[in-house]
């Protein structure tokens, strides 16, 4: 299993309130989601803060994360990022930012770096492969409904196949999927 695998089954651990999980997730990342905090609201104190309230929101909304080709750790930066910035909003309408909050505007970008985007790339370019080698009626199913979000009666409708034969089918090209995927 990759680092980025065994992340995402974290993350849906931690969606069905697996504490051990959680601890674990907590000990792979908050070094990086800090050492991100940190760069944003230059102060260790109020990055450790938004570190807690960071893992808070992961524990409530793990459920909300969507394996859809980014990297689990995207999400998880964002969301960081996110907090960082908005404790940065918040310190500039109290008055009491210590730094030049628009350095941190700047400095965000909620859409991934360089590297994220070359480690997407390689992602996508890999499921690509293994979806080309599925049956074009399968492939172009599991697109239809990973990737553009189309229920299994909207897709049962579209291409006149029944409804359990379609849930089987994307069942089916699901595991070929993660058997070419981890090779």
């Amino acid at each position: 299993m990759t680092p980025q695998e065994e992340i995402e089954a974290l993350i849906a651990r931690v969606a069905m309130g697996h504490r051990k999980s959680f601890r674990e997730l907590y000990e792979r990342t908050s070094a990086k989601l800090f050492g991100i905090a940190s760069r944003v609201l230059r102060d260790e104190a109020q990055a450790e803060e938004v570190l807690q309230e960071v893992f808070l929101r992961i524990w409530h909304r793990a459920d909300s994360y969507k394996a859809n080709g980014y990297s689990p750790m995207t999400w998880l930066i964002t969301i960081t990022r996110n907090a960082a910035i908005d404790r940065l909003r918040r310190a500039r309408r109290e008055g009491t930012a210590t730094e030049p909050v628009e350095i941190a505007e700047r400095l965000y970008d909620p859409q991934p770096g360089p590297e994220a985007r070359a480690v997407e790339r390689d992602e996508a370019r890999v499921l690509n492969e293994c979806l080309d080698e599925l049956p074009d009626d399968r492939a172009s199913m599991v697109r239809q409904a990973y990737l553009q979000g189309m229920t299994y009666a909207e897709l049962s409708e579209s291409t006149g196949v029944k409804l359990n034969t379609v849930r089987t089918w994307l069942r089916r090209s699901l595991l070929q999927l993660r058997e070419c995927l981890s090779r």
